[in-house]
This record gives C-alpha cells, sequence and structure tokens, in this order.
C-alpha cells in the first residue's frame, strides 16, 4: 500500500523531523481541543456539566438509551472517562440506569426528566456554535469538510492499536 507523503514541503534542516504544526493528528486534536473548551465553557458555566458529561448526555439523548459499551463505541473516550461521567450523571439526576431487560448484568441509561431539560438547553446553543465556526468556510467548503472527516474518521478506525503503528487493511 502506497502511503501519501506530507503535502508540505520539508527545508533541510527539517528533513526527518517531526514538524507538530503541519502534523495532521496534532492538528486535528488541537482544532478539537479548541472548539469543545469554547463550547464546555457554556455547558460548565450554566450546567455544572464536564466535556464527557455533556458527550454521554448528548448521545443518550440522541438515540435514547445506550449502554456504557456504546457510548464508548459512538463517541471513542475510553471506559474509565465515560464510567465517572455517567457516575456523576447519575448522583446528579440527570440519567437513570437501569438493568436491561436481556443481560440483567448490562445496565442501560437514559436522560431523567431534568436531563432530558438540561439537553433541550444546551443542543441549541451547541448549534449555535458550530454554525459561527463554519461561518468561516463556503458551503462547498463545509460539504467537502464533512466529507474529509468521515473518510479520515473511517481510515482513522483502520489503524492497527496493537501493531506498529501500521495501517490494517480494510475489509
Amino acid at each position: 500500500m502506497k502511503l501519501n507523503p506530507s503535502p508540505f514541503k520539508e527545508t533541510p534542516e527539517e528533513a526527518g523531523s517531526l514538524i507538530l504544526e503541519r502534523f495532521v493528528p496534532y492538528r486535528l486534536s488541537v482544532l478539537s481541543n479548541t472548539v469543545s473548551r469554547a463550547i464546555a465553557r457554556i455547558y460548565a458555566e450554566r450546567f455544572d456539566l464536564t466535556i464527557p458529561e455533556w458527550r454521554v448526555m448528548a448521545q443518550v439523548g440522541r438515540h435514547g438509551r445506550l449502554t456504557a459499551s456504546d457510548i464508548i463505541g459512538l463517541t471513542a473516550m475510553d471506559k474509565v472517562r465515560v464510567s465517572r461521567a455517567v457516575a456523576r450523571l447519575t448522583a446528579a439526576g440527570r440519567v437513570e440506569a437501569t438493568s436491561d431487560a436481556a443481560d440483567r448484568r448490562r445496565q442501560v441509561l437514559a436522560l431523567t426528566a431534568a436531563g432530558r431539560r438540561i439537553y433541550r438547553e444546551i443542543v441549541p446553543l451547541a448549534l449555535e456554535r458550530e454554525a459561527r465556526l463554519l461561518d468561516a468556510l463556503e458551503p462547498k467548503e463545509c460539504q467537502a469538510l464533512d466529507r474529509l472527516l468521515a473518510k479520515l474518521q473511517a481510515r482513522a478506525s483502520t489503524l492497527a492499536p496493537h501493531g506498529e503503528g501500521e495501517l490494517a487493511e480494510p475489509d
């Protein structure tokens, strides 16, 4: 498989160096952190929620009843982070956990009435922040960005977590 080289021209001094400002995973991480922090200020100040807690609420609010494993799969957050977020949301009365009828060992999460109220208040605020961010792009650029992000996400999911940084071949 041919790997695409970086699109940036290296100077002789940069050859073989990792220039973080040009490294796509780093740039995506910085962008994600910057945007998440901007939105997080809203729900931290108004609703006393952390980023992981909001992500749990957002997924449960969108999909309805989910298990912690479902949330891990949807958000790519680690198990401990999801577990802590769920515990805090449950203690705050925003999420309720019930035993799964098919497998009593599994807990199914749902928003409580208070959780649904908060979800309905945050969604328009989050969407407004997203719109302000995307205002920097033309409509065709937004569509291209959506396609590119989906393509990169699909490719990223093929990265072999146990390998030597090699890409697993897609099925």
